[in-house]
């Protein structure tokens, strides 16, 4: 598929070396060769692999971690980017505020799951992932609403935490990549 036809995912989470790089290499390992999907920290340990709990965690659930560097959150990363997934609220308005024509396309992961869950799949149109994420966008945007239950958008951020705060943030990240490829492509 010609780059410029891609389906361009911008996945953001602190340090980019935990959370938005599992959710990375999740997505672009199920969604298919028309998405594109990057990362970057809003505070990047530039340079960096994925740290080591989560990178074992990324290849038990069968995606590739390897040749993994994080990198800094520009507002050139963002720009291109056709849905920003953001890992917390706070770096959705990290986004936002570094390039405020990107509100529109820009969710927190977990929210993104949550209101694509409550679009019937047939409202989607036949196509490849990238065509029915194209579509899914816009849609979603109208229909997003404040919730008050904060632990319903954000993803613990198990940096230098135990394994059992790794597993809980992928098990998060894990559970909304499902329910996306699950109406982006459905079986």
């Amino acid at each position: 598929m010609a780059l410029e036809n891609c389906f361009r995912i911008l996945c953001v989470c602190t340090g980019n070396i935990c959370r938005s790089p599992a959710a990375e290499r999740l997505l672009a390992a199920r969604l298919g060769p028309d998405v594109e999907v990057t990362s970057a920290g809003t505070y990047a340990l530039v340079g960096q692999p994925i740290s080591p709990p989560m990178d074992q965690l990324v290849r038990d659930a069968g995606a590739e971690p390897d040749g993994f560097t994080a990198r800094r959150l520009t507002e050139r990363l963002v720009q291109p980017a056709d849905l920003v997934l953001a890992l917390t609220r706070a770096h959705r308005g990290d986004v936002a505020e570094l390039w405020p024509k990107a509100v529109r396309r820009t969710f927190t992961l977990k929210e993104f799951a949550r209101l694509l869950g409550e679009v019937d799949p047939a409202a989607l149109p036949d196509g490849s992932p990238g065509e029915r994420l194209r579509a899914a966008v816009p849609m979603l945007a109208a229909h997003r609403r404040q919730v008050t239950d904060l632990s319903l958008d954000d993803v613990v951020d198990p940096y230098r935490q135990g394994a059992e705060l790794y597993g809980q943030a992928f098990a998060d990240i894990e559970q909304a990549v499902t329910a996306i490829v699950s109406v982006i492509r459905p079986r």
